[in-house]
């Protein structure tokens, strides 16, 4: 849960570096609640809103930590946009995701795995 905050916590940090761990917890964390509050929002209103209303809040937030995780593996933020391709942009994309960051500082910064843990 705690990656899952730290994230919420860098709301619009677009700069630095994501580790996969951090990207992937978000991700779990996020498709979590979602699924809680459409099942609870079907349940009750009926209309599915309160989970579009979630998902607009983590918009910018999800945003900046895929941007950040691409930075982690050496790329642009703007490789984010490649998921706009049907079908092979999506699937490059969580290529670029799954894939381990560069082990050395790059020009995004430190490496995350390396870099002490703000207190």
């Amino acid at each position: 849960m705690n990656w899952y905050l730290d994230v919420l916590k860098k709301y619009a940090t677009f700069s630095g570096r994501a580790r996969r761990k951090e990207y992937w917890m978000f991700v779990l964390f996020n498709a979590i609640a979602y699924i809680l509050l459409m099942v609870i929002d079907l349940a009750t209103i009926g209309s599915g809103v309160l989970a579009v209303i979630y998902e607009v809040a983590v918009l910018v937030p999800s945003l900046a930590v895929g941007v950040r995780r691409l930075h982690d593996t050496d790329r642009s933020g703007w490789w984010l946009l490649i998921a706009l391709i049907p079908l092979v942009g999506a699937i490059i994309l969580l290529v670029f995701l799954a894939s381990d960051g560069k082990p050395e500082a790059n020009k995004y910064g430190l490496n995350p795995k390396l870099a002490p843990a703000a207190a």
